[in-house]
């Protein structure tokens, strides 16, 4: 867990990565607030504020006596939420600082290749 932000959003994001991941599928049941609270030490009303999250999101469903599960369409709808997300967050700030120092479309569309590439070297050479 990580310190500098609430549990709860913590609790939800890990089921978005495992949505995104594949790990749960559309229609999976997703574990219990109390499950959750068990595994993270934690009260399960913030298991519970985190879940509630992804349901207000319609990520997951709640299906009366069941459980909660995966909603069809979740990780379509991720995807497109957490790409807006790394627009805003990561490419504006990026494009905004390579105008900054010149550099233009293109170079740093090269050196995000040359990244990329060595990224990609460094993985399947260790």
């Amino acid at each position: 867990m990580d310190d500098t932000r609430p549990i709860f959003v913590q609790i939800a994001e890990q089921i978005e990565n495992e949505i995104l991941e594949g790990i749960l599928a559309e229609d999976a049941q997703i574990p219990s607030t109390n499950d959750l609270a068990a595994f993270h030490r934690i009260n399960p009303a913030t298991a519970l504020k985190g879940v509630s999250m992804l349901v207000d999101d319609g990520i997951v469903e709640k299906r009366r006596g069941i459980g909660m599960f995966v909603a069809v369409g979740a990780r379509e709808r991720l995807i497109g939420r957490r790409r807006t997300s790394f627009v805003d967050v990561y490419l504006a700030p990026l494009i905004a600082e390579a105008a900054k120092l010149g550099i233009d479309a293109d170079e740093l569309a090269r050196m995000l290749r040359e990244q990329s590439d060595g990224r990609t070297s460094e993985r399947t050479s260790s």
